[in-house]
């Protein structure tokens, strides 16, 4: 059997945005993925359907898989001949542990590449609006374990040359330590009046800072039970710390919202409220599958409705495998969305909205699920023939994602634009052994419109508001209340 190959990956670290080009591809292609603890669940959602998720559960001070098993778990999928990413947060090469993983997959001759990552200290930083590096404040920086494998887990290094040699040093995973780290600064020879600033979840939507000095840091961290996952930056630089970065100033920063959706493909309004600072997670995730051609005489309506993106990319395939010249098709489009609309322009042809159907031969063109509602149909077009171009199938795979974020308490929205949607996320929630009632507590559920409030009703959810105008701008506008 041909051997696999390993990519070893850096994830960022935390918001998905900042996960590198090549480390995408590594995700998209992946037979398997072994992730760390920090990783944000959300990338799992990079991954190809049937993809193997594997989770490694690193802490400071625990591992749910030990670092030797990873190792072996890493050379028997690649001897598997498996397309195998190693996901760490941050950069691997930065306390990632890469070299031992590397090491192992040389002693088998297995293949593998490095993919660099944001290493954790720059990236949240910069998201707490503070530089590593200044012209006025700090021209020199390091990184530093804030635990090691002493006796102690307390880091056994040149602590007089850290203090005075270097201007900004960031520690990593050193809160437990943060009363000896700020001792042997101050030993030897950094000011007490040194700034010091703690980057909790740093580049995440909760996000947390904590500032103060050599001095008083550690007392502070004491009385604010500020813990783990966190960078601590200590140097002039750290004076830079406004009240709020340019991060923590976007209009939804701090808000974790569940998008339900039906269909594969990113939704718009949640790539809006992502760009407005939200955490955003659609849910649950589905992919598309081809149906075979229809039988039907595609060339003889006057006019043809497209329920979906998907069954106008059907259809100009269709004319493409049976050779049909769209000069001979004599029909009027309609486009059932805007996506939908677009989507038929981009073919160079005229996409009509629904507002402007007009008697005529009719036919319609949506996925498998829409062949059943006939009276809904009926309700909506008239008369007219029915030809399914895909089935939405659903990936299982999302509710392990699901789980996660549901574990980091990352759900505080949740919003239905359709009453399809409710039960799509009911259905398949029940994986995480969530119901509507324990949704709703931990919450806020948000409808679009009065019939999507009747499903979620009858679902058992309690619902906290009603967009009556079923839009982008009025979904932004509750969340800015919330």
């Amino acid at each position: 059997m041909k051997k696999g190959y390993v990519y070893l990956v850096g994830a960022g670290p935390g918001d998905i945005r900042l996960l590198t080009v090549k480390g995408e591809q590594c995700l998209e292609s992946a037979d398997v993925v072994l992730y760390d603890r920090l990783v944000n669940p959300l990338l799992l959602e990079k991954t190809k359907p049937g993809a193997e998720l594997v989770y490694c559960g690193k802490l400071p001070d625990r591992h749910l898989l030990r670092q030797e098993a990873i190792n072996d778990l890493l050379v028997k999928y690649a001897l598997e001949g498996k397309q195998v990413v190693r996901l760490k947060g941050g950069d691997p090469s930065v306390y990632g542990r890469v070299g031992e993983e590397a090491a192992e997959l040389d002693k088998f001759n297995i293949d593998y590449e490095i993919v660099p990552g944001i290493t954790a200290s720059i990236g949240a930083s910069t998201y707490a609006g503070v530089p590593v590096t200044h012209r006025d404040h700090g021209a020199s920086f390091a990184i530093v374990s804030g635990h090691d494998k002493s006796p102690e887990g307390q880091p056994l290094i040149d602590w007089e040359g850290l203090a005075k040699g270097i201007d900004t040093i960031a520690f990593y995973m050193g809160v437990k330590n943060l009363p000896y780290i700020c001792e042997q600064l101050l030993k030897n020879g950094r000011k007490k009046e040194t700034p010091v600033l703690l980057v909790q979840w740093g580049t995440l939507g909760k996000q947390k800072t904590l500032k103060g000095t050599l001095e008083t840091i550690a007392q502070l961290v004491k009385e604010q039970k500020f813990s783990n996952p966190a960078i601590t930056i200590v140097g002039e630089v750290a004076k830079l710390r406004q009240t709020q970065s340019w991060f923590e100033r976007q209009p939804l920063f701090g808000k974790h919202v569940l998008f339900a959706r039906t269909s594969e493909g990113k939704s718009e309004i949640a790539e809006e409220l992502t760009r407005l600072g939200a955490d955003v997670f659609e849910y649950p995730r589905f992919q598309t599958k081809n149906l075979d051609k229809s039988q039907l005489d595609l060339t003889k309506y006057d006019q043809i409705i497209f329920h979906s993106p998907k069954s106008v990319e059907w259809f100009f395939n269709q004319l493409k495998q049976d050779r049909i010249d769209i000069r001979t098709i004599k029909s009027n489009f309609f486009g059932a969305s805007k996506k939908s609309i677009q989507t038929i322009e981009s073919f160079a042809c005229n996409g009509l909205s629904l507002k402007q159907l007009r008697e005529g031969s009719k036919l319609v063109i949506g996925p498998l699920k829409w062949g059943e509602l006939v009276d809904k149909r009926n309700s909506l077009y008239g008369q007219h023939d029915f030809v399914a171009s895909h089935k939405e199938e659903l990936v299982v795979q999302s509710n392990f994602t699901c789980q996660r974020i549901l574990d980091e308490d990352r759900v505080d929205t949740i919003v239905f634009p359709s009453a399809e949607s409710v039960k799509a996320v009911t259905e398949q929630i029940k994986a995480c052994n969530e119901t509507p009632e324990t949704l709703s507590q931990r919450a806020t559920i948000i409808c679009f419109g009065p019939a999507t409030q009747e499903v979620a009703l009858s679902y058992g959810y309690e619902i906290h508001a009603i967009l009556e105008e079923p839009s982008q701008q009025s979904l932004i506008e509750e969340l800015l209340k919330l």
